[in-house]
């Protein structure tokens, strides 16, 4: 079923997205009146296209050509000249000597106690710019990076499965295997590969002898694996290797990305490596004779307006899940190019608001028609199934821009070695959610039951439960004053400790005055967020503000594995069986007045908020409803 992509009276919704080429990283329409009326449930959508470019035609299919597909950019920092010397360099951790200078590699070194680091250095894909060298005919580059392949080949018998850093790089390594046996065909100016070299076929049939029994499922693992396999296949001219490859590949794309353009990774960064990855599939399937079919296209589209409507007033992608901070990249001639260049190129797209299954909602104020692109305000709140491969505990959770900057951020991405700080950063604790202390381990579905959208408002309602806690979650989104309207609701038959948290960006400094109000900016700038807990149902308690702590780890930001920033998380605390968080998020000016004064309208509580100059009443139902109305 197409992705829910809701209208205003005014607007409709196209899709832009930012084709990320990196390492592992790398609609439908709906008419819904507001006019004052109550929201209703969340409707099924109603089936509608977004007019793209022409799909150019396919290339002539061709036989036996298996590109090397490079080496994702881990051999920038491994120069030809430290493959002379057995070094091997990975993210953060210095150059690192791991072999004796003569190509005999200790392949059980991990200096730094790091899954990562491990992997990359048993997947070759270090020995890049020595195999690119070897190409180009350097017999001494060719000698070495043979000698640190072949090392690995006697060190590592088959079946390596029982050292998960070996077995988890097999595909990239494969592509390794491949990409050299090139290189010494190029590099030696010979059609045949030489007799000393039979080590490397024989290896490669070891790897697709793996990857055809080791098969890692229906996402960018599984699908990574496939093309190593197919590259096996389409070198050796093994037509049942082809085959078992691209059947993997035609069932495998119908899982990893859905009709609605959402992949099941649970992460955007993985979104948009995914995007670029079915894009090689195209590309390897149709240079070595086989046909991609249809499907991969279809879904590949859909994928691409889901990540053009993910893509903030910044130009980046919200961090949801395994994900850092990345950026759209503009793709000249598709519906990416004008998200991906900030509104500076491209055609303007007209949808704005996308409703996904798979429990996303992207929104945004508009594409730059009324005030520049950069100073819109967007959103993500997520919703769905339980969390999986990269995903997080973040359902409800809502990353936030406006005023040209980040207003609320996710916590962000800690790698994946398994210690304390993944776990924080995968946990509700790491997002923008009402947060229950004793379900820390809970892996909710989240529904979204109701939803409604306006030409200045939008509002959702999320339920779910949290461990022993019923848990709801109302929003409401402005537009003209942007601000947005959060309403936690918590019920339990115990005694709970709820805090709905408010991540705030490394450089804002914070100021709690009383127990209503919250005061964030970075000094000197010009915008600040305002942050209210107003009365509703209980009364307020004292503001708590939490930066780098780490025992428990509470108030940080990872815009990189690598790069981890203390920052403020605005906490909104209830002890009890229920509880009942009313909160504002406002960014405005540095100077501007936000204030609020509430009354009772029989049941429903009238908020009267002010907002530099702007006054703007909001209802807020008993049962949670969450109106605009003024």
């Amino acid at each position: 079923m197409p992705a829910r992509h809701l209208r205003t009276s005014s607007t409709t919704l196209r899709l832009t997205i930012a084709l990320l080429v990196s390492v592992a990283v790398l609609g439908a329409v709906l008419m819904i009146p507001w006019g004052g009326s109550e929201p209703e449930a969340a409707p099924d959508p109603t089936v509608s296209h977004t007019p793209e470019p022409p799909t150019p035609p396919p290339a002539p299919v061709r036989q036996n050509v298996y590109t090397c597909p490079a080496y994702s950019g881990i051999d920038h920092a491994n120069p030809v000249a430290n493959l002379y010397k057995d070094t091997f360099t990975w993210g953060t951790t210095p150059p690192t000597k791991v072999g004796d200078g003569k190509g005999n590699i200790n392949w059980r070194m991990n200096p730094a106690n790091n899954p990562s680091w491990y992997m990359w250095l048993h997947s070759l894909r270090w020995l890049g710019q020595g195999i690119d060298a070897a190409a180009r005919g350097d017999k001494a580059a060719l000698q070495r990076v043979s000698a640190i392949t072949h090392d690995w080949v006697k060190d590592n018998p088959y079946s390596w499965k029982s050292d998960v850093g070996a077995y988890e790089s097999t595909m990239h390594r494969t592509n390794v295997l491949i990409c050299l046996r090139q290189a010494v065909l190029s590099g030696l100016k010979v059609a045949r590969l030489p007799l000393t070299y039979a080590w490397l076929d024989k290896a490669l049939l070891q790897h697709a002898w793996f990857l055809q029994k080791n098969y890692s499922g229906d996402w960018n693992h599984g699908t990574d694996e496939s093309l190593a396999l197919f590259g096996i296949g389409c070198t050796l001219q093994r037509d049942d290797l082809k085959k078992i490859a691209s059947d993997r590949l035609t069932s495998a794309i119908k899982t990893s990305i859905d009709t609605q353009g959402s992949t099941n990774e649970q992460s955007t960064a993985y979104a948009q490596f995914n995007y670029a990855l079915w894009g090689r599939a195209i590309d390897v399937l149709r240079k070595c004779g086989a046909d991609p079919g249809t499907t991969i296209t279809a879904r590949r589209r859909e994928l691409a307006k889901w990540l053009a409507l993910a893509t903030n007033s910044l130009g980046n992608l919200p961090q949801l899940g395994d994900s850092e901070v990345v950026r759209t990249a503009p793709v000249t001639g598709t519906v990416l190019e004008y998200a991906g260049t900030l509104g500076k190129r491209g055609i303007r797209p007209t949808q704005r608001i996308g409703i996904f299954d798979a429990g996303y909602i992207f929104g945004r104020t508009g594409w730059g028609e009324k005030r520049p692109f950069t100073q819109e305000s967007t959103y993500s709140i997520r919703f769905g199934p339980t969390r999986r491969l990269h995903g997080h505990e973040d359902h409800t959770s809502i990353t936030y821009t406006s005023r040209g900057r980040d207003i609320l951020i996710d916590g962000g991405h800690a790698g994946y070695k398994m210690d304390e700080w993944r776990s924080w950063a995968k946990s509700q604790f790491a997002h923008n959610e009402l947060t229950v202390a004793s379900a820390a381990a809970e892996h909710p579905d989240t529904r979204l039951t109701r939803s409604a959208i306006g030409a200045t408002s939008e509002f959702y309602e999320l339920k779910d439960k949290l461990g022993a806690v019923d848990r709801t979650r109302d929003v409401l989104v402005l537009k003209d004053p942007d601000l947005m309207v959060v309403l936690d609701r918590g019920s339990s038959a115990a005694e709970q400790e709820y805090s709905t948290l408010w991540h705030l960006p490394a450089d804002q400094k914070v100021v709690v005055s009383g127990n209503d109000r919250a005061t964030a900016a970075r000094p000197g700038d010009t915008v600040k967020t305002t942050l209210l807990q107003i009365p509703f149902q209980q009364q307020t308690t004292p503001i708590e503000v939490t930066t780098g702590q780490q025992d428990p780890i509470q108030g940080w930001h990872y815009t990189t594995i690598d790069k981890r920033l203390p920052s403020p998380v605005v906490k909104f605390n209830r002890t009890g069986q229920n509880a009942s968080i009313l909160s504002v998020i406002a960014p405005t000016r540095t100077n501007a007045t936000v204030s609020y004064t509430t009354s009772m309208q029989g049941s429903r509580m009238i908020v009267n908020l002010t907002v530099d100059g702007v006054t703007t009443v909001i209802g807020v139902s008993a049962d949670g409803t969450l109106q605009r109305i003024k």
